[in-house]
C-alpha cells in the first residue's frame, strides 16, 4: 500500500461484473463497489444491524 492512497481494495470479484470493496484508509470504512457493464455504485458496507464495517486502520499495512 502506498502511504498517500487513501482508498485500498481488499477484495475483488469478476470481470464483466465486478464486486469490490475498498477501505477508507483514513477512516476504516469498507465500501462496497459494483460494476456492470458501463454502470457503477459505490455505498458503505453495513453489518447485520446495519452499521458501517470498519477495518482497524492499523490492520491496513
Amino acid at each position: 500500500m502506498k502511504k498517500d492512497e487513501r482508498f485500498v481494495k481488499v477484495y475483488t470479484q469478476g470481470h464483466t461484473n465486478v464486486v469490490e470493496i475498498l477501505v477508507d484508509t483514513e477512516t476504516g470504512v469498507n465500501y462496497v463497489f459494483r460494476q456492470s457493464g458501463y454502470a457503477g455504485g459505490l455505498t458503505a458496507l453495513l453489518d447485520k444491524d446495519g452499521k458501517p464495517v470498519v477495518t482497524p486502520v492499523n490492520e491496513l499495512q
